[in-house]
């Protein structure tokens, strides 16, 4: 016997459908519209009577974006402080989030508090303090100054996040492994790190992408000579108005590296995602 579902349920089911699909349509609309500007011929992406479909095909937008400037500098640039940013935040953030999670010691709250009160600051209001703290380091207009600055608002969030994820991984895995005749050190090798695996990848993907995206400080701290990718983007807009087309080209170049890194980590990165959101 096939049981049907009422026609309420159906109903709720479809406005839920519609829901979504307008949600999904609303958040890739300016997606869609970068990559129709970025392939229209440039006069008609200032047109006052835009079109929502393609009115032409061309590739001179990208040709323009590789010529208003240098390209692959900007990218490159933007690379090492992203991986840098990544790779640092990761393995300072584990190692922090373990002690947070695994080892009782005195100040262990003031500590969880004062991570969670650093990412209640706003950018925006640390911008003057960094900026004299990296004149006196003698690290203004260096990448390494531009790295510390990300890591201040990247690694709270890494530790906080990564914490979470241990809390899920029972203590018994590890004391079974020490029984056993692993070190403590061995166990977490052994039993805690693979299983904290994924959800050091979702971690990984966000302070990439945040560290990829970031345009203020990029813009305070560093120079013209070492602009990056986000900073590079600004000089499409002159005194003789915005070129919006070669800008919707570099913009899609931009994204490139982001797009690819989920599709290489997507797998682990929803692993990650859901971890620990059942229990037993």
């Amino acid at each position: 016997m096939t049981s049907t579902a009422s026609p309420a349920r159906r109903t709720s089911k479809a406005g839920w459908n519609i829901l979504g699909l307008l949600v999904a349509a609303t958040a890739g609309f300016p997606v869609y519209w970068m990559l129709n500007t970025a392939i229209k011929p440039a006069k008609d992406a200032i047109d006052p009577d835009p079109s929502l479909l393609p009115t032409g095909f061309t590739l001179d937008n990208f040709s323009r974006a590789f010529d208003i400037a240098d390209f692959w500098g900007p990218v490159g640039r933007s690379l090492v402080v992203s991986l840098s940013v990544v790779l640092i935040g990761v393995i300072v953030g584990m190692l922090a989030a373990l002690a947070i999670s695994r080892f009782a010691f005195r100040g262990r709250k003031i500590v969880i508090v004062g991570i969670l009160a650093v990412q209640m600051v706003p950018l925006v209001a640390m911008i003057i303090p960094v900026f004299l703290l990296l004149n006196d380091l003698h690290q203004y207009d260096k990448l390494t100054g531009l790295i510390i600055t990300y890591l201040t608002f990247i690694l709270p969030f890494t530790v906080w996040t990564l914490r979470g994820f241990i809390v899920n991984i029972p203590r018994e895995l590890e004391e079974a492994a020490m029984v056993d005749g692993c070190s403590r050190t061995g166990a977490f090798i052994r039993v805690v790190f693979p299983l904290l695996a994924p959800g050091m990848v979702a971690t990984s993907v966000y302070g990439f992408i945040q560290a990829w995206n970031e345009y203020l400080y990029a813009l305070m701290l560093l120079s013209q000579e070492n602009q990056t990718a986000t900073v590079w983007l600004g000089n499409f807009t002159t005194k003789h108005g915005t070129e919006y087309a070669p800008m919707m080209a570099g913009a899609t170049m931009m994204a490139v590296p982001i797009v690819v890194l989920f599709l290489l980590v997507q797998r682990k990165m929803a692993a990650g995602l859901t971890a620990g959101a059942v229990k037993g």
